[in-house]
């Protein structure tokens, strides 16, 4: 399978089969660290991270990973970069094209990346975009498959807000895979209805489907993966969090929804989570709005059906994939 060259913007892009090449690499890749086998061929190389929205999971991933493949790391900060203000975008992707043999941007619209990758000759790699979130999916997936050994027909259901890049993003994901996604939501933050019937056509041919539901007990009843995030996304006003904790508390991940998925359900996170109030902005927000859990209660993310740390630290090696098979060695 050769990928080289190749921008990693979102999974419609991507092939089944290419999709799961980047997770036998990130596999392989994973074994030979645990393992203190080096694979560091990209000597020499260096590659730019742009993060418009800061994180610590996106970052560090991309940091242990390039340096692990024998790569340099530039890190440019909200305050680091003039991209989009003093310095267009077309024009910001041919300058650093020019020093680096990739680009990572961790932002805000899906065009900006889309831009980045039509002006730069090396490839451009999402680490988040308003609308899709392709490569947490790589993550969710390894981890998805290292639990029950397999993807194809494994039931998924996404609770909270799915409007945005992960509920877009995970649809996307279990369409190509021949998976069974499913958004347990009130209808008003179901996905948008054009990405959904093309989600549906794909599905049809890998033997996936995709439903959506209002329904919790429906929604959950003997599921494989249970997942949620935050209800507030990064850069979304303090006035939202009334509106969001009133209208999708129902759709909080608790015993009850475990319990109806199943003995045998993993649940999932994509971090950081509000399952307790030892966060700042966690503990203004439950003095605020007198609640001490939001999308998915501290029992359920503490148990051991809970695999959000073995899901996070995936990150680092299927971006460690992404990065070989785009660069080349």
């Amino acid at each position: 399978m050769d990928l080289k060259g190749r921008d990693f913007l979102k999974l419609l892009d991507f092939t089944t089969e290419e999709i799961a090449y980047l997770l036998d690499l990130a596999a392989d890749l994973k074994e030979k660290k645990k393992k203190g086998i080096p694979v560091d061929t990209l000597r020499g190389k260096n590659v730019a991270l742009i993060f418009e929205k800061t994180s610590t999971r996106t970052r560090c991933a991309f940091e242990v990973a390039a340096h692990d493949l024998g790569m340099g790391t530039t890190y440019l900060d909200p305050s680091g970069s003039q991209i989009g203000k003093k310095e267009s975008i077309a024009d910001t992707a041919r300058v650093l094209a020019g020093m680096f043999e990739g680009i990572e941007y961790r932002g805000f619209g899906q065009d900006i990346v889309e831009e980045l990758a039509r002006y730069a000759n090396v490839p451009v790699w999402n680490g988040l975009t308003n609308e899709f979130h392709p490569t947490q999916m790589l993550a969710d997936f390894l981890t998805i498959r290292e639990h029950f050994g397999h993807l194809e027909g494994i039931r998924l259901t996404y609770m909270g807000d799915a409007r945005y890049n992960m509920g877009n993003s995970l649809m996307v994901a279990c369409a190509k895979m021949g998976m069974h996604f499913t958004a347990c939501t009130t209808a008003k933050y179901f996905p948008e209805e054009g990405l959904v019937a093309q989600c549906r056509e794909i599905a049809a041919q890998t033997g996936g489907s995709i439903t959506l539901t209002e329904d919790v007990d429906a929604g959950t009843k003997d599921r494989d993966v249970v997942y949620t995030d935050v209800w507030v996304s990064m850069g979304e006003p303090d006035e939202v969090w009334e509106e969001r904790i009133r209208e999708l508390s129902p759709y909080q991940v608790n015993r009850a929804v475990m319990e109806n998925a199943g003995e045998k359900a993993i649940f999932m996170h994509c971090l950081p989570a509000f399952h307790d109030m030892d966060t700042k902005i966690g503990a203004q927000m439950g003095e605020r709005f007198a609640v001490n859990e939001m999308e998915v209660t501290d029992e359920v993310f503490e148990s051991p059906q809970s695999l959000v740390f073995q899901e996070a630290e995936n990150r680092m090696h299927t971006i460690k994939a992404v990065m070989l098979a785009t660069i080349g060695e």
